[in-house]
């Protein structure tokens, strides 16, 4: 592109090395309190993609615009090294993970410089060099000691391709399967190493209603995943195996349970499977928990009811799940649409026993629960004593008179298990002695630090024999190294903290400066990562608060999810073959163009689809800049100080303020329509007329100034053509006031001035108008709009004839009053009539322009009758001559 227009490759090679040599984007240690800007940090798979571009745009426009604004800006960029891709890849192409993943971080550090982000690379990070695991490690001892981690047998997801442990949010859909390779995944029963999460699940969720700068569907999924319930624990005894708990948030449905359930995991379901060859069938072949309906089997077995002593049968059901509750639950199929699935299937009664409240004084009404289940609160029925109570006032009385029966609260979220059975990852620092049992390695003997790669199937660290054989730090006796290494999310839960001093050789943070940077103000990232890394960063952070130091207990004060790139609607993936590369853009059209496209596309939250042919009117458009630039240096016009002068100060005013704000409110495309259409006004304004300098200069200015966070690289170059000092990154942000509301209602005035005249000029097939005169509202019709929006008067014309100059209208007042009327509730306020003559005498010449006519701004005390009649606020009447 760069033979049709301008050299893109070699300007924003000669910025980025300037920017470079002057380190512009450099932090010191020596602030107190910098605006901290971060991108989620990505796995370093070779390419950047088109979601990376966009990410890292939306960080890096939000950190120029700080910058300019006079802020600290604090914007690191590191590497999420560790992890299975990374082992595969090495293990095909017979080389070892550090080699790959480095080579990796090489390409893509230079793809992001390319795209000209303005990193302080002095800050960069690498989770996979000792440097920085060490600290995972150290992080593991003190969670420790904290009391914070088990080792328990678990079962666990494991996927047989990557031949490792899944966490429950990396096993994806209904068919449950590995969110990296797509294989079904299996159940295991294997010992594992958890850290406690669940200690803070009250506070993980409570303080979610505190984050009001997060996205409400973030804060949403991570209350659904933490899944706090307040309910009841009791028992039911079940035949031959004695008392068995439940727990229940419906315990006022208790009446109405018609049959128990076991989850196929639970010991008696076991135990009776080692005995009865249909329950061992469908335990190991048909229980399906995700399947379409409930399925289950009879056990032959009875439970008692605890309210009732009625003995209801015992079957063991798929949709029990032994990590949901207790593995065992009363199943009240009137009032539970799972369990009335079941019931139906199985030929179960079906018993209501709670009503709709009635209305007055009538008896409540038993539900038709034929076909679904009643599942509100309302009054009990058929409930013995308790018949007649309200849902909540017998779910406490339950709870007080059943014996085995007390309040209770269940959680879905379950302790984060970080074992991972594979070598490129952290290793867990601890030793097994035959004698002392697991044993944590001295923080002296960190890190532990993973041995030479073993290309073999498994885990390559249980071959390594000779980096496995160590001495016990107690007693001295041999011991074996543990070959687990850990979940890449425990790099992630931290990183954000390495940043604010990443050289520290006797400490993962310095305290001080942690706790004058941290929270991050602005995140950014994908909302894939709202139940994992986002929660377990979180989690570090509450207990760093609690046990190392750091004065804030939430990471990040806002976050922003960003939408997806699409191609024709669907998300870019290579196994769909409609990948756009962010290179071959940056090479044919530059990396300007790419990211200017991608942030005047739409609001950064939201999905859009790439266009090449928007990539390329988006590199037109930097092309005409930087012509109106070069013209006007060129050129140097004199123009006078006039109306339409004034009429352009005014837009650029507007322009600074509203892209000023939403800048501040990351709402970039919105911000960048201002400036296209600066941009716009003043290439109309110099076709027009020659341009007064000033005022065309500071056009421009504003412009550059405007679009320098998003197209840095040209705002640099055309900052410098237009004789500034320095760098537009570090250039003062423009500045103005204006009232939002007042520009918001000129503009929509004169666009709809216009629109009137194409409209006039359409239908009376006016083909060369000779004059065009624009007739202001009179000024009794501005005081009958305030009149009739203020007012809540049945007879509005009554309320205006009340006003004498406005009664005086005779006719005239009387049909403008029933317009009013009959648009009543869509009124709204337009400019004092004043106001309104002065914005369409600026205006005037963007008229003349369009409809090559002079144009007259007529007040209403010039104007015939019989124009004026059609004139009203907002809407002046229109007079063309032909």
């Amino acid at each position: 592109m760069s033979d049709a227009g301008y050299d893109h490759a070699t300007v924003e090679r000669r910025w980025q090395e300037a920017w470079d040599e002057a380190d512009v984007f450099r932090t010191p240690d020596n602030v107190e309190d910098p605006t901290y800007v971060l991108g989620m940090y990505p796995y370093p798979s070779g390419k950047l993609h088109m979601g990376h571009v966009r990410n890292y745009t939306i960080t890096d426009a939000y950190a120029r615009y700080r910058r300019m604004r006079g802020d600290d800006v604090l914007h690191p960029m590191g590497w999420d090294a560790f992890g299975l891709p990374a082992e595969n890849a090495a293990k095909e192409r017979d080389t070892n993970p550090r080699d790959w993943t480095l080579d990796c971080i090489d390409t893509m550090r230079d793809q992001m410089t390319a795209m000209g982000f303005g990193y302080d690379w002095d800050r960069e990070i690498t989770t996979c060099t000792p440097e920085y695991y060490q600290w995972n490690q150290w992080l593991f001892s003190r969670f420790h000691e904290e009391g914070l981690v088990e080792r328990r047998d678990a079962e666990v997801n494991w996927c047989p391709h990557c031949e490792t442990v899944l966490a429950d949010e990396q096993v994806e859909g209904e068919a449950e399967l590995c969110w990296r390779c797509d294989t079904p995944v299996e159940q295991r029963e294997l010992e594992q190493w958890f850290l406690q999460i669940t200690e803070y699940a009250d506070e993980l969720l409570e303080a979610i209603d505190d984050l009001e700068g997060w996205p409400n569907s973030v804060r949403q999924m991570q209350r659904n995943w933490i899944g706090r319930q307040y309910g009841t624990e009791l028992e039911f005894h079940v035949e031959d195996h004695g008392p068995v708990e439940a727990f229940t948030t419906r315990v006022d449905t208790i009446h109405g349970a018609t049959f128990f359930a076991l989850a196929p995991d639970h010991p008696i379901s076991e135990a009776l499977a080692e005995e009865d060859d249909e329950i061992r069938r469908f335990i190991d072949h048909e229980a399906d928990p995700d399947g379409d309906e409930p399925n289950g089997v009879e056990t032959g077995l009875t439970a008692t009811n605890p309210a009732t002593g009625e003995e209801i049968p015992v079957y063991v059901a798929d949709f029990v799940l032994s990590d949901v509750g207790t593995g065992a639950l009363m199943a009240v199929p009137a009032h539970d649409e799972r369990d009335h699935a079941f019931a139906e299937k199985m030929g179960i009664d079906v018993r209501p026993v709670i009503a709709p409240e009635p209305d007055g004084d009538e008896d409540p009404t038993a539900p038709d629960v034929s076909e679904a289940a009643y599942t509100e609160d309302g009054v009990l029925i058929d409930a013995g004593e308790y018949s007649g109570l309200d849902s909540e006032t017998a779910r406490e009385r339950l709870t007080e008179d059943i014996d085995s029966a007390e309040e209770a609260t269940q959680y879905q979220l379950r302790d984060w298990g970080i074992s991972r059975q594979r070598y490129w990852g952290t290793p867990i620092p601890v030793v097994h002695c035959d004698d002392c049992g697991p044993v944590m390695v001295p923080d002296e003997e960190l890190p532990v630090e993973l041995p030479e790669f073993i290309n073999t199937t498994g885990n390559p660290l249980d071959a390594a024999e000779e980096w496995q054989r160590t001495t016990c730090p107690e007693c001295g006796a041999d011991a074996t190294r543990e070959t687990d290494t850990m979940d890449t999310f425990v790099d992630s839960s931290w990183y954000f903290l390495r940043y604010v001093s990443p050289a520290l050789e006797d400490a993962p943070y310095d305290r001080e400066r942690a706790n004058d940077w941290m929270p991050v103000d602005q995140y950014v990232g994908g909302i894939e990562h709202a139940v994992m890394h986002l929660l377990y960063s979180r989690f570090f952070t509450k207990v760093l608060a609690d046990n190392e130091g750091l004065e804030h207990r939430e990471p990040f004060t806002n976050l922003l999810a960003q939408g997806m790139v699409q191609l024709e609607g669907e998300k870019m993936s290579k196994s769909k073959g409609n990948v756009v590369s962010p290179q071959r853009i940056v090479e044919e059209y530059g990396a300007d163009t790419a990211r200017l496209f991608m942030m005047q596309a739409a609001q950064p939250e939201r999905d859009f689809d790439w266009s090449e042919e928007g990539v390329q009117s988006t590199y037109a458009f930097l092309e005409r800049l930087k012509g109106m630039v070069e013209s006007y240096v060129d050129e140097q016009p004199d123009g006078d100080a006039d109306a339409v002068a004034s009429y352009v100060d005014a837009e650029i005013e507007a322009t600074i303020a509203i892209a000023s704000e939403e800048y501040e409110a990351l709402t970039f495309n919105k911000a960048l329509r201002e400036t296209q259409d600066l941009v716009r006004t003043l290439r109309q304004y110099a076709d027009y007329t020659e341009p007064h300098a000033e005022t065309y200069e500071r056009g421009l200015s504003a412009v550059v100034r405007l679009l320098s966070p998003v197209a840095p690289h040209i705002a640099e170059e055309l900052y410098d053509e237009l004789g500034s000092d320095g760098f537009v990154a570090e250039a003062a942000w423009p500045t103005a006031e204006v009232d939002r509301d007042y520009v918001d209602k000129r503009r929509r005035l004169v666009e709809n001035t216009r629109e009137d005249i194409r409209d006039i000029v359409d239908v009376a097939g006016i083909e060369d108008p000779t004059g065009i005169d624009v007739v202001v509202a009179p000024e009794w019709k501005y005081d009958a709009l305030e009149i009739a929006i203020e007012s809540d008067a049945e007879n509005l014309i009554g309320e205006l004839m009340q006003e004498s100059h406005i009664r005086e209208r005779g006719d005239a007042a009387a049909d403008y009053g029933q317009d009013l009327q009959a648009e009543r509730e869509a009124l709204s306020m337009s400019l004092e009539s004043d106001d309104e003559y002065a914005a369409l005498e600026s205006a005037a010449w963007l008229i003349e322009r369009e409809f090559d006519a002079p144009v007259r701004v007529v007040r209403a005390a010039e104007a015939d009758e019989d124009v004026l009649a059609n004139a009203e606020p907002g809407r002046p009447a229109i007079e063309i001559d032909d």
